[in-house]
């Protein structure tokens, strides 16, 4: 069975930094493709940074630059590094395998950045 929990998030004014954490069980996230995704109030959840099971990485032109996305392979943790946060990264954030359709979510990390 799947399980996805996410951590790490929190209140920050802007130009401040958080690390969030996924950690995986039931699935081995590095023969997956592994993303964090964002959702804001109002918004469709969006996908923000990919990791393939080769490392590549990808982002949304929204974070580039200040966003970066790893793994730990020995605990099958993924992390989103987040720097020079802006109040419009204001969302939850989830982690999940990036497919076309995925039954299952966690609950998420909260991500507050203040002006």
């Amino acid at each position: 069975q799947v399980q996805l929990v996410e951590s790490g998030g929190g209140l920050v004014q802007a130009g401040g930094w958080l690390r969030l954490s996924c950690a995986a069980s039931g699935i081995i996230a590095r023969i997956n493709t592994m993303g964090w995704f964002r959702q804001a109030p109002g918004n469709q959840r969006e996908l923000v940074a990919a990791i393939t099971s080769g490392g590549r990485t990808n982002y949304a032109d929204s974070v580039k630059g200040r966003f970066t996305i790893f793994r730990d392979n020995a605990k099958n943790t993924v992390y989103l590094q987040m720097n020079s946060l802006k109040p419009e990264d204001t969302a939850v954030y989830y982690c999940n395998r990036v497919v076309v359709h995925n039954d299952y979510w966690g609950q998420g990390t909260q991500v507050t950045v203040s002006s």
